[in-house]
C-alpha cells in the first residue's frame, strides 16, 4: 500500500541535542529506510514542483544530494552538487554563509551551468535559510535563473522563508 505524503512526518525521528545541546535534529534516515516513504517524499516534492522548465537540478552537500539527485533523474535532466570548501576537483566558485550553528563555505564548479540555465534547488531542509542563500548566490554567479526552491522539511520557527522572498518554495513537511 502506497505511503501518503500526509504521513511523511511520522517517519522523521527527533533526536535531542545533536549535534549540540538545544538543538532538535530531524533524522531523515528513518523516512529514508522506508522504501514507499522515500518514493513518497519524492514523488511529493515532484507534484509540488509541477510542469516548470527545468535544465538543472542543484542539491546541496550532503542530504540535499539524496532528494535532488532522483528528482533530476524522473525529470531527464542533469543533476549538480554544490559541495563543501575543497571538494571539487577543478575551478570553483564560491561563498560563505552561515549555518544555524556556524559558518561554512560553499563550491560548485565553474563550468557546471550555462548562463541563462533554468535551476531547481533541493535540500532535504529550510531551517534559517543560510545554505540555500549561499547556493542561490553560486548559482547567480554562474548567470543561472532559479526556478524553485524544494525541501522536504521546512522548520517554520526559524524563519528561513523570510530571507528567499521572491522564490517560490515547495515544502512537504512543516514543523
Amino acid at each position: 500500500m502506497p505511503v501518503q505524503v500526509d504521513s511523511l512526518a511520522s517517519r522523521i525521528r527527533d533526536v535531542p541535542d545533536f549535534p549540540k545541546p538545544g538543538i532538535l535534529f530531524k533524522d531523515i534516515t528513518t523516512l529514508l529506510k522506508d522504501g514507499d516513504a522515500f518514493k513518497a517524499a519524492i514523488d511529493g516534492l515532484l507534484a509540488k514542483i509541477g510542469e516548470k522548465k527545468i535544465d538543472a537540478v542543484v542539491g546541496m552537500e550532503s542530504r540535499g544530494f539524496i532528494f535532488a539527485a532522483p528528482i533530476a533523474y524522473k525529470l531527464g535532466v542533469g543533476f549538480v552538487p554544490v559541495r563543501k570548501l575543497g571538494k571539487l576537483p577543478s575551478d570553483v566558485v564560491s561563498v560563505e554563509y552561515d549555518l544555524e550553528y556556524g559558518s561554512a563555505t560553499l563550491e560548485m564548479h565553474k563550468d557546471a551551468l550555462k548562463p541563462g540555465s533554468r535551476v531547481l534547488i533541493v535540500d532535504d531542509l529550510l531551517a534559517t535559510g543560510g545554505t540555500v542563500a549561499g547556493t542561490i548566490e553560486l548559482v547567480k554567479q554562474l548567470k543561472g535563473e532559479i526556478v524553485a526552491l524544494a525541501f522536504l522539511i521546512e522548520l517554520s520557527a526559524l524563519k528561513g522563508r523570510e530571507k528567499l522572498s521572491g522564490f517560490d518554495i515547495v515544502t512537504l513537511i512543516s514543523y
